[in-house]
């Protein structure tokens, strides 16, 4: 190409020459084409949120066939909630990066293929048990409760070159970004948190009390159809404290199972509502859910018919006493890790005859095993009061226990972890009437 020529391309627009070959329109040159942004991704897994990959954004069009999981590393903490002190959150370590390809938004695909874009996603393995978002918020008692880690220490090196598409006589294309092996970045975008993202604020207010929640509802509501509503109940820790709206989403997995086929085994459109706490008492409290379920359904396209309750420790406290004082409220119960129904709550409940299924860890450190077993007695016995035979008994009340092999992280309150990898007992509860 002569220099004439050379000067009417550039004056066209058609394309321009570089250090590393010919570049067309729309193409950025090599010079000042670094990262321009990094979002960490996250998903909640059956312990908890983690960060599951993060999205890096170049100038232009990343060639997705010069990359492979050695073209960066991801450090992130090794702090759990559940095991670590706090001041554990500043320690890191190498995440395991399991896929790397590129999309044209900051999020993952489903199908983990390339397609042409900006970004370059980079998945973590959850099992290398590092990346857990939810950190201790506040400690009043020596109780503690949860938040959300605002500011997340997940960082990460570009240790290769990265190429945008190739032009004429380029196989690799022009380089974007240079590797930078010794620097190590933050994030610099808000997460994208997967499902988590999806649900709604909402807060009610009675009788001077406050109660925050948040409600997933189907993306295309049918009219007149309705759905069956999930009320998920979390534990002491995800209560509400002023500065945690939210955790009870991303704490652990039961409110996002229910959205997810892979998890219920259906592909049945379920609304789901998940309140905090307060823990200033069942009683009180349960009153206060009641009320938030009675506005609920007048507000949503709830099928009556199909009210169901899934707690975590805690939150067990509220269902026993909502289902005793408002037994019209409920379908069906699934009572994970939880404490003890009284004799009169089993009465009430054995009265209205509503199925519920109790799991517990044999070696509950929190909540000893006996308090699942005597709530299981406790309705057994109700049931046989009122006059109902063993095979009956047996279909209103499913009782699982698990030892210590059954949890894939090794907390043993958390009973909810084997039950909701048991699709079984998931669909057990969806097909109560």
């Amino acid at each position: 190409m002569n220099l004439r020529t050379r000067v009417v391309a550039l004056l066209a627009g058609t394309m321009v020459l570089t250090s590393a070959g010919i570049a067309y329109a729309g193409e950025p040159d090599t010079a000042g084409d670094e990262i321009r942004g990094i979002t960490p991704i996250t998903q909640v897994y059956t312990y908890g949120q983690q960060v599951s990959a993060v999205a890096i954004e170049y100038g232009a069009t990343v060639n997705p066939r010069t990359l492979d999981t050695d073209t960066f590393s991801v450090t992130d903490t090794v702090y759990n909630f559940r095991f670590n002190p706090i001041e554990d959150l500043p320690r890191t370590a190498e995440r395991t990066i399991s896929r790397v390809y590129t999309n044209d938004e900051p999020s993952t695909r489903a199908d983990r293929q390339a397609v042409r874009g900006r970004y370059v996603i980079v998945e973590l393995d959850p099992a290398d048990g590092k990346g857990n978002t939810v950190i201790v918020s506040k400690c009043p008692t020596f109780l503690c409760t949860v938040k959300v880690n605002p500011e997340l220490p997940t960082r990460v090196v570009q240790r290769k070159d990265v190429h945008g598409q190739p032009g004429n006589g380029n196989g690799r294309g022009p380089v974007l970004a240079k590797a930078t092996p010794k620097q190590s970045r933050p994030m610099t975008e808000k997460p994208v948190n997967l499902l988590v993202d999806d649900f709604r604020y909402g807060s009610f207010l009675s009788g001077g009390m406050v109660l925050p929640y948040h409600y997933h509802l189907p993306k295309n509501i049918q009219p007149g159809r309705t759905y069956p509503l999930m009320v998920v109940l979390p534990g002491h820790g995800m209560g509400w404290d002023g500065d945690n709206t939210g955790v009870q989403i991303a704490a652990d997995i039961p409110a996002t199972a229910w959205l997810q086929k892979s998890w219920t085994g259906t592909d049945e459109d379920v609304i789901v509502l998940a309140p905090q706490n307060q823990r200033v008492g069942a009683a009180a409290e349960a009153d206060l859910l009641n009320k938030l379920i009675d506005q609920f359904v007048k507000d949503h396209p709830v099928d009556r018919g199909r009210v169901y309750g899934t707690t975590v420790s805690y939150g067990s406290q509220l269902l026993w006493q909502s289902m005793a004082t408002r037994p019209d409220l409920w379908t069906a119960g699934l009572v994970t890790g939880g404490f003890q129904v009284t004799a009169a709550q089993a009465t009430a409940i054995a009265a209205a005859e509503i199925p519920v299924w109790i799991t517990h860890g044999v070696n509950d450190h929190l909540l000893n095993i006996s308090l699942g077993r005597n709530s299981r007695a406790a309705l057994e016995n109700a049931y046989a009061a009122a006059g109902r035979t063993p095979q009956q008994i047996a279909e209103l009340v499913r009782y699982t226990e698990y030892g210590n092999e059954a949890f894939s992280q090794p907390d043993y309150h958390a009973a909810y972890g084997p039950t909701y990898e048991d699709g079984a007992i998931l669909r057990w509860l969806l097909d109560r009437r």
